[in-house]
């Protein structure tokens, strides 16, 4: 080939820098060694996680769990704000609160990161984040994969996801098959808007009302950008807390749908969940949002989670083991409500009666 002659084609000149990959490989190996557990196998570089799974050998029948999400477009505040260390925060939270539910111990996680194109730095503080979560739900980030699409995302887009795999003892499964009447819903509190329901935030506050993120809002005593980054509260080692110390009957994460529906999936047939409004004050995001988007109580209960991130479905007999286990984890919680017979009265399922304390909706 003469100095004339094209070079021809490259990966680099289609849009996508490999160069920019390894870097961000390298700066994210530090945190990936911080979340870590003794069963993982290898290092970061492989072509897969490995898992000793001879650590199944002290259960009877080991059941696998497992999960896999994203965070929404929760995302796009992220991006907006330029800050991306708390992302990843929410993306362990919202699979490995999905395994615990039925009382499975989180093990470990794998992410997928896409991207319009590698900033090095931003991709490592996706993985900071990430890998911080999994330190603080106790489980390990084994690998993940960063993916580069030019010409299908612009330069500044990016997206999340990740899955995560649990284990719980069969006859420990968690769930419905363990609900009865008389038994206790305890709820634990949210840390805001968790990672469910933004495009209606967006839509409500950035679009119609026109607010900008850098909004210093009286009521959060912070901007509206760091108010709507409140990192999501990881419940797995809580929950796990009160498995192993008093007798649990079902565990809902409350994500998108809002609370009554989901908890309304661990409760059987012919019994109704009654959750009483009155028993807590949702955080003023939640009041915000209703009030500046002119919502109905129904409909923003339908889409956020009114301040409540998790439910445990216990017998009377563990309530105040619960709750004192919780006081003590530094876990906001009180009693909800209760499990029924289904009447005229009450269907299947949940619902919420009454009015929130301190809060007025229509």
């Amino acid at each position: 080939m003469t100095s004339n002659q094209s070079a021809g084609a490259t990966y680099a000149a289609a849009g996508v820098d490999i160069e920019a990959g390894d870097r961000a490989v390298e700066l994210m190996k530090e945190w990936v060694k911080k979340a870590n557990r003794p069963e993982v196998v290898g290092g970061l570089g492989g072509f897969a996680g490995l898992f000793d799974a001879s650590a199944f050998k002290r259960y009877e029948r080991p059941l696998l769990a497992s999960a896999t999400d994203g965070v929404g477009t929760k995302v796009a505040i992220a991006q907006a704000m330029q800050k991306y260390d708390t992302i990843g925060h929410d993306l362990v939270g919202m699979v490995v609160d999905d395994l615990v539910v039925c009382g499975a111990e989180p093990l470990f996680m794998t992410d997928y990161i896409c991207v319009g194109k590698v900033f090095p730095e931003r991709v490592a503080a996706i993985v900071k984040g990430i890998a911080e979560g999994c330190a603080l739900a106790g489980c390990a980030l084994v690998g993940g994969e960063t993916a580069e699409h030019p010409g299908l995302l612009a330069e500044d887009d990016f997206d999340v996801a990740g899955a995560g795999t649990g284990v719980v003892e069969a006859d420990q499964l968690l769930g419905a098959a363990r609900v009865r009447a008389g038994d206790v819903v305890i709820a634990m509190a949210a840390s805001g808007l968790h990672s469910n329901g933004y495009s209606l935030v967006r839509h409500v506050l950035l679009n119609q009302a026109g607010w900008s993120l850098d909004r210093k809002v009286e009521e959060f005593g912070r901007t509206l950008g760091e108010e709507l980054l409140e990192p999501t509260r990881i419940y797995s080692l809580d929950c796990l807390a009160l498995t192993r110390a008093t007798e649990i009957h079902a565990f809902s994460h409350v994500t998108g749908g809002g609370l009554a529906a989901n908890l309304a999936r661990v409760i059987p047939a012919g019994l109704h969940a009654r959750l009483d409004r009155g028993t807590w004050t949702p955080l003023p995001v939640f009041q915000t949002v209703a009030q500046v988007g002119g919502m109905l109580t129904l409909e923003i209960e339908k889409t956020l989670n009114m301040g409540v991130g998790m439910v445990a479905v216990v017998p009377q007999s563990s309530v105040d083991v619960v709750l004192s286990i919780l006081a003590d984890r530094d876990v906001e919680a009180w009693v909800l409500g209760d499990i029924v017979d289904r009447t005229d009265e009450h269907a299947d399922g949940a619902a919420l009666y009454n009015a929130y304390e301190g809060f007025e909706l229509a």
